[in-house]
């Protein structure tokens, strides 16, 4: 029926890519979201059967390399044109314009410094939660030459650290690495919304 929530009982499922990079702390985050069923996408073919796309942290040239390797490459860029995908640090630079263009945004690498610069900062985000948010950046990247399709959701020292689109959220920091769900949860909503446009 038009404009039902989905129903009761109903799993999100959301795809991890598992190529790569931070896949387990994601995993093990989207368990704990009631009603969500975290599922590694290792095929091409297990897109079709999950609801949204989490691109996980990692080492970016060697993510992208294995996204062209078994062929993800084109049916990632599908994928967010229909359904929401979600980019942490490595993740936020592989949806850039440069690599994946799955936002209109370029990114600067390593914008706080190298590893060893790696800092946690505790605030909020007004659009994800009314709690202050935990912020893990490792090596991180930030969100440059945004366009109007693009709402900056957070800056850090006036520096664009999350951003989203239609179907595309992507963020500098790690929220796998905390033990605070605010941000997956923001996300699995963003999946919902979409998934019930998509059967209204």
């Amino acid at each position: 029926m038009k404009n039902m929530p989905i129903e009761a009982g109903k799993m999100i499922k959301i795809g991890i890519l598992s190529l790569q990079g931070g896949v387990e702390e994601h995993f093990k985050t989207i368990e704990k979201i009631e009603k969500t069923l975290p599922v590694k996408i290792k095929k091409v073919e297990q897109l079709h059967n999950v609801d949204g796309l989490i691109i996980p942290g990692g080492e970016s040239t060697t993510l992208m390399k294995l996204i062209k390797l078994y062929g993800f490459e084109e049916n990632i860029v599908k994928f967010a044109k229909e359904k929401p995908v979600w980019g942490t640090c490595a993740g936020l630079i592989l949806s850039s314009r440069k690599y994946l263009n799955l936002i209109d945004i370029d990114i600067q690498r390593n914008a706080f410094g190298r590893q060893s610069a790696s800092f946690v900062k505790t605030d909020f985000i007004p659009k994800i939660s009314e709690s202050r948010i935990e912020m893990v950046f490792i090596r991180a990247p930030i969100v440059i030459n945004i366009t109007d399709k693009v709402e900056v959701l957070k800056k850090i020292n006036n520096k664009i650290v999350a951003a989203e689109s239609k179907n595309v959220l992507v963020t500098s920091f790690h929220p796998e690495l905390t033990d605070q769900l605010d941000v997956h949860k923001y996300f699995v909503e963003k999946v919902k919304l979409i998934k019930h446009r998509e059967v209204s």
